[in-house]
C-alpha cells in the first residue's frame, strides 16, 4: 500500500478552476487530482517522465503508459484547508495480446479520507504498451454518437496542457514534448490528458444532474492539442451518458454518470 497525505490548499483549487475556465473557488469533482503529489528524484523517472515501474506498479517490460479509464464514487466533499489521506493499493494486473502486440492492464484502487471519513473511492485503469511499429496499421477509433441533448465545445493548446501537467505534477512527456510524441510514441501532436477530458465531462455531469455520486469513463482514442473537442451528453435512466467527440467524428472518451 502507498499512503500520501496532503493539506487541501485552497489556492490549488482556485488555480485549477481558473485554468479550466470554471467560475468560483469551490472544488469540482476530480479536483483531488491536483493534490497528493508523489515527487520522485530524476533518477527514479522513466524515459517518458513518469516514475519508473517496479514499486507499487510492477515492471511489465512495456515502455508506453496510458490512463485508460476509471470509476469514481463521491461520498463527501473534501474540505479545503484540512489534511487528507490517500491510500493506494494494486488491485490487479493482467497481461494480454492485442492487435498491436503485447499489453498489460493495471488497476489501482485509491481511497481518500479526511479523518476517518471516506470521501472518494476511485479505481484507475492503466495500460502499458510496446513502442509502435512504423509498419503497423493505425488503430481505427470508434465513431462517436450524434444524439446528444447537451453539447459544449473546447479546444486545448500547449499552454493548457502545461498548466494541467503542472497542477497535477504530471511529468508525462506526451503532454508537452512534441518531438518525443512524434519520434518515440508515434503521435501527430501533443496528447491531451485523459483525466483533463474526464474532468470536463464530470463538471458537465454535475451541472446537468445537480450533483454527482458516481462516474465511470473509458478512453477510446487519443485527442490532440489544437483540435476542437465536443463534450456531449444525453439522459439515460436517472443518469447520463457522456462522450468526447473529435473533429473527425471519432469517439475519444465515453462515460456514465449518476447523482
Amino acid at each position: 500500500m502507498q499512503t500520501l497525505t496532503c493539506r487541501m490548499d485552497p489556492a490549488r483549487v482556485e488555480t485549477l478552476n481558473t485554468s479550466l475556465g470554471v467560475p468560483g473557488s469551490a472544488p469540482r469533482p476530480f479536483a483531488h487530482q491536483v493534490y497528493f503529489w508523489d515527487a520522485q528524484p530524476k533518477d527514479n523517472l522513466g524515459r517518458d517522465g513518469h516514475p519508473k515501474t517496479g514499486g507499487l506498479i510492477p515492471d511489465m517490460g512495456l515502455p508506453r503508459r496510458m490512463w485508460a479509464g476509471g470509476r469514481l464514487q463521491f461520498f463527501k466533499d473534501l474540505e479545503l484547508g484540512l489534511e487528507a489521506r490517500k491510500q493506494t493499493v494494486l488491485q490487479s494486473t493482467e497481461r494480454k495480446t492485442g492487435r498491436a502486440g503485447p499489453l498489460a492492464l493495471v488497476t489501482l484502487s485509491h481511497e481518500i479520507f479526511q479523518g476517518k471519513t471516506l470521501c472518494v473511492r476511485e479505481e484507475q485503469d492503466l495500460v502499458y504498451l510496446n513502442d509502435p511499429s512504423p509498419d503497423a496499421p493505425k488503430p481505427v477509433p470508434p465513431a462517436a454518437a450524434t444524439d446528444e441533448t447537451s453539447r459544449q465545445v473546447r479546444s486545448f493548446d500547449a499552454t493548457d496542457l502545461f498548466r494541467y501537467s503542472a497542477l497535477t505534477f504530471n511529468g508525462h512527456r506526451i503532454h508537452y514534448d512534441r518531438d518525443y510524441c512524434r519520434e518515440v510514441e508515434g503521435y501527430p501532436g501533443l496528447v491531451v490528458h485523459g483525466p483533463l477530458l474526464a474532468q470536463y465531462l464530470m463538471i458537465m455531469a454535475q451541472d446537468l444532474l445537480g450533483g454527482l455520486g458516481r462516474f465511470g469513463f473509458r478512453a477510446t482514442a487519443p485527442f490532440f492539442d489544437l483540435e476542437e473537442a465536443e463534450f456531449c451528453a444525453r439522459s439515460e435512466g436517472d443518469g447520463l451518458v457522456l462522450w468526447v467527440r473529435g473533429p473527425d467524428g471519432r469517439q475519444c472518451m465515453r462515460a456514465e454518470a449518476s447523482p
